[in-house]
């Protein structure tokens, strides 16, 4: 008799948990379309923010197997096929590249993508910073871009963490 108490117990408290986090304030920041150098769709990406955490979601198809550096860019513009319009990395900060670096990272640092065979993949990011702070850094007078490059980001050597070339670009666009 005394076990459905204590479950019916502990099932209130885990709704009331979960209603408390469906009070969380959520606004969307951004979103952008990727496409590959072939001016193919590749992904789209979303950066949210719930509280003050801010979060990047990105979700491909289409692209080679394999681990892929992935970052934003300072400019906002992707002219394929080599998407070099898109700048350097974002870094408002003048900080180094890499998660692993000594010196610390910068905004436009993100972890590496997996994606399977077939080319499908997700990442989830957390940036660094407020959601008025990422707004206006995604947001100053030329843009913003998200890259996926060739090759993995080895978390280290500035500015770019050897990941290659570039081959999906998208243009955050204000939400």
């Amino acid at each position: 008799m005394r076990q459905p108490a204590i479950a019916a117990l502990l099932l209130i408290a885990g709704l009331t948990g979960c209603t408390t986090v469906n009070k969380l304030p959520v606004q969307r920041i951004a979103s952008a379309r990727l496409n590959n150098a072939q001016g193919l769709p590749a992904g789209t990406a979303q950066v949210v923010a719930t509280g003050d955490q801010v979060t990047l979601t990105l979700v491909v198809a289409g692209l080679p197997q394999g681990t892929h550096g992935v970052h934003l860019h300072m400019v906002g513009q992707c002219l394929g096929p080599d998407f070099a319009s898109a700048g350097g990395h974002l870094n408002p900060g003048g900080h180094q590249h890499g998660s692993a670096n000594p010196a610390g990272s910068h905004l436009g640092d993100l972890p590496n993508l997996e994606t399977a065979l077939g080319g499908t993949g997700t990442l989830t990011a957390r940036l660094n910073g407020t959601p008025a702070e990422i707004a206006a850094a995604l947001f100053d007078s030329d843009g913003a871009a998200i890259v996926v490059h060739a090759d993995a980001d080895d978390y280290r050597t500035d500015p770019s963490g050897n990941s290659g070339k570039r081959i999906a670009c998208g243009v955050l666009q204000r939400l």
